[in-house]
C-alpha cells in the first residue's frame, strides 16, 4: 500500500491575523485528511507536533515512503505585512518526482482557492523539509496568515482543504480517491439551547449551523473532542460532548 508522510506545521508561534496560530490550523487540515487517507487505502505517518522540523525529517527518513507533505501557512515580509495573498507549493528543484506532485497539488488548490492565478509552484534549495526527506517532498504553503482574507478563507475551509489535498496525493500515488463511509449515527443530546454546527473542528471556526436536542446525525469523521457529520452537502463540525453515539 502507498505510504505518506504527514509533517503538518509545529509552528505555534506564528499567529493568525484573526486569532490562532499555524500549529493549530495545519494540524486540523491533517486531522482532516485522515479520513480521507484512510477510506482511499492510503498508509500515513505523522510528526510529533512537540518535536521541530529535523526530528519530523529524521524520523520520515527511517521509513519507506512515497511522498512527504509539510503543511504550512505563509507571512508576508515585514514590508508587505498583510498584503501578500495565495498558496505556493515548493518542492526541490531536481526532483522529478516531487515537480510532479508540487503540479498536481497546486492545480488542485487552483480548483478551491478564491483566485486560481494566485496559486504558484515554486523551487527550493533552502526549505528543508523539501531538501532533506529521502521521499519526493513538497511543502504547502496554503495561503498567507497575516492576510485577513486569506485566514478566513483556511480557517473556514478546513475540510475542504484537507478533501482537495487528499486528492491530489491520492493522484500523485495513482490510488482511487474515495471518500469516508459513515462511522455510525449520533444523537444530538444538549439540555438547553442547540448544538452549533461549525465549518471546522474549533470554536473559533465559523457556525454554519445548529440542531437541536435529540436530532439524528450521521457521523463520518471522528477527530479530538469533535465529530464530523454529514451536514447540507458538505460536512460540519460539532462538539463530541452533546452527541451520543447509537
Amino acid at each position: 500500500m502507498p505510504r505518506i508522510f504527514l509533517s503538518p506545521s509545529t509552528q505555534e508561534y506564528n499567529p493568525y491575523i484573526i486569532g490562532g496560530n499555524e500549529e493549530l490550523y495545519m494540524n486540523q487540515i491533517a486531522d482532516a485528511m485522515i479520513p480521507y487517507l484512510n477510506a482511499s487505502g492510503i498508509q500515513y505517518s505523522r510528526n510529533n507536533p512537540n518535536l521541530n522540523v529535523a526530528a519530523a525529517i529524521a524520523q520520515a527518513n527511517r521509513g519507506r515512503y512515497d511522498l512527504y507533505l509539510a503543511l504550512h501557512s505563509n507571512a508576508s515580509p515585514a514590508s508587505l505585512e498583510g498584503m501578500l495573498r495565495g498558496p505556493d507549493v515548493y518542492y526541490y528543484p531536481t526532483s522529478t518526482q516531487g515537480r510532479r506532485a508540487a503540479n498536481i497539488i497546486a492545480n488542485g488548490l487552483r480548483e478551491i482557492y478564491p483566485d486560481p492565478e494566485l496559486v504558484h509552484t515554486r523551487t527550493s534549495t533552502q526549505l528543508a523539509e523539501v531538501r532533506r526527506p529521502r521521499a519526493p517532498a513538497v511543502l504547502v504553503e496554503i495561503a498567507y496568515h497575516d492576510n485577513e482574507q486569506d485566514a478566513n478563507w483556511i480557517v473556514d475551509n478546513i475540510d475542504e482543504i484537507a478533501e482537495n489535498l487528499a486528492i491530489s496525493v491520492a493522484d500523485f500515488l495513482g490510488v482511487a480517491f474515495y471518500t469516508p463511509s459513515s462511522l455510525g449515527s449520533g444523537i444530538v443530546t444538549v439540555s438547553s439551547g442547540r448544538l452549533n454546527i461549525r465549518s471546522a473542528p474549533s470554536t473559533s471556526s465559523r457556525v454554519i449551523g445548529s440542531l437541536e436536542n435529540g436530532r439524528r446525525v450521521e457521523i463520518t469523521q471522528i477527530l479530538d473532542g469533535w465529530y464530523g457529520i454529514r451536514w447540507q452537502n458538505g460536512t460540519g463540525y460539532v462538539s463530541s460532548a452533546f452527541v451520543r453515539r447509537v
